[in-house]
């Protein structure tokens, strides 16, 4: 072979072998430039939080610079879709919260699938949604709460922070397994929602453990129970829902990573090393426990396993509860 034809023949070879392997030579130079991560909401709200907490945490274990990206509008919707569509190397995230799942319950025509159209990276956040009444409620725990509803069927009012949230598909869900019927009245937020139990209008509630806790210590609303599946670090003296009598049954809030599908595997494996590394930070955790939420490292496939089940979960829910589409 002439010195020619063998370099030909080295450089043909070198060819094929890049293109049959695509992804160990993303892995390898990943990241090799500034790394975007899209909140689907305006600045100031739990996933802009989150994600701001962690940014300049991930940005030193991987090396390259985070930017946060907020495109917020049609719930949540327009951001995720920009993330769906984004090319799958690793450079364009998703951070959403668990309105996320419900979503897919609620519209009628999506521009992306809430399950597929995404590589689960890793739970950042989760804490439990935590059952309340208002102080005036004579119900001290959640059977006795059960009781009272079944004794007044339709009677109490539940408030929500907005029809089609997730706080009312979990109380649908409640309705469902505990036999009894409330009446929805939705607020515009949880603030409100909250003020409505206090003031009297409503009974009860399913709201967030950062909403609720300062509430509850203040003694102007009344927890009967958290819906995780271990006791809330922030109640450790209340019952969760297992052990108030609905064995099986969580109600969690939680925030996580998404990248778009086709994401190399080994390029979400390097963004979950850097994740979990940096929940695992006493300094992340402590600002993390500040604002009422609690870090949750997971694998990939643990977190993707949550997606499809909750989402699976919540049209079932809102189909059996007749909840309108929009």
């Amino acid at each position: 072979m002439t010195r020619r034809a063998f370099g030909a023949a080295v450089m043909t070879a070198a060819v094929i072998s890049f293109a049959f392997a695509p992804e160990a030579f993303a892995a390898d130079s990943y990241p090799s430039r500034v790394i975007h991560i899209v909140v689907p909401f305006a600045p100031g709200g739990l996933n802009d939080n989150v994600a701001r907490i962690v940014q300049p945490y991930m940005q030193q274990k991987l090396g390259q610079s985070i930017v946060i990206d907020n495109r917020p509008g049609a719930s949540g919707m327009i951001g995720s879709e920009a993330v769906a569509k984004a090319e799958p190397d690793g450079y364009t995230l998703l951070v959403v919260a668990s309105s996320h799942t419900v979503i897919p319950a609620t519209e009628k025509t999506m521009r992306y699938d809430a399950d597929k159209s995404f590589a689960a990276v890793g739970l950042m956040v989760r804490d439990p949604l935590l059952f309340v009444v208002g102080s005036g409620v004579p119900a001290k725990t959640l059977a006795e709460f059960v009781a009272l509803a079944k004794a007044q069927p339709g009677k109490l009012n539940y408030a929500t922070p907005g029809s089609s949230s997730q706080s009312h598909f979990v109380t649908e869900l409640f309705d469902s397994k505990a036999g009894i019927k409330m009446t929805e009245v939705p607020y515009r937020g949880g603030a409100p929602a909250a003020l409505s139990l206090i003031m009297g209008e409503t009974q009860f509630a399913v709201l967030s453990t950062q909403l609720s806790v300062p509430q509850i210590k203040a003694g102007k609303i009344r927890a009967l129970a958290a819906g995780g599946k271990t006791r809330s670090s922030h109640l450790p003296d209340l019952p969760t829902l297992s052990e108030a009598g609905f064995p099986g049954m969580e109600a969690l809030q939680w925030v996580g990573m998404l990248a778009p599908a086709g994401t190399p595997r080994d390029v979400i494996g390097k963004l979950n090393k850097a994740l979990d590394e940096t929940l695992a930070m006493p300094e992340v955790a402590a600002k993390l426990g500040a604002t009422g939420m609690t870090g949750a490292p997971t694998s990939p496939d643990e977190f993707q396993a949550l997606l499809t089940s909750e989402v699976k979960q919540w049209r079932e829910v809102g189909q059996k509860a007749g909840i309108a589409m929009h």
